[in-house]
Parts: structure tokens; sequence; C-alpha cells
């Protein structure tokens, strides 16, 4: 699945079957659903997931914990803009395996 085809698949009312947990979660965060998101990601492990998680509670303004979860992902907290982080975060799932 290409990134265009995953932003066009928002229009639909359910992510696309084949999508794994993190994107499946970051699927609901681009159809502003955070609880849904929030509850795969509660209940996955993986640095993806923890990335996502990270996302999500630095989109809540919840920086402290955001931070944390940047780090369980193994990654820095990020200077881009929220849709900025989203769309290179799908980019970048979207390349593995």
């Amino acid at each position: 699945m290409t990134l265009a085809e995953f932003k066009t698949s928002l229009n639909k009312s359910k992510p696309p079957m084949e999508l794994a947990a993190a994107l499946a979660a970051l699927w609901w965060a681009g159809k502003d659903d955070w609880d849904r998101a929030h509850r795969i990601v509660m209940n996955e492990g993986g640095k993806e997931c923890a990335w996502v998680h990270a996302y999500l509670h630095r989109r809540e303004g919840d920086l402290e914990n955001a931070r944390y979860w940047y780090g369980q992902a193994r990654r820095s907290a990020p200077s881009i803009s929220l849709p900025e982080e989203w769309s290179e975060m799908a980019a970048t799932l979207l390349d593995q395996p």
C-alpha cells in the first residue's frame, strides 16, 4: 500500500484489513478517533506501536508521556508539525514488511 492509498482509505469507515497494529492505530488517529487508536497501541508491543503511542500523547498535549513513549520507540521527539509527523510515520511504517 502506498502513502496515497493509505490516506485515501481514510474516506472509508474501517481501516484496510491488512494493516499491522501500528498502522491501524495511525489510521484511526487520522480519522480523529484518539481513543480507538490508543486502545490498539496499549494492547500491542514493539517499537512501531510505541512510536504511534508517543504521537498520540504528543497530539493530546501530554508531552511528558509522549517523551516516555518516544524513548520506548528509540526515537527523538520531533520538532515537525503533527500532520507532518503523521505522514512521516505512515510512510515509514508502510515501507516495513
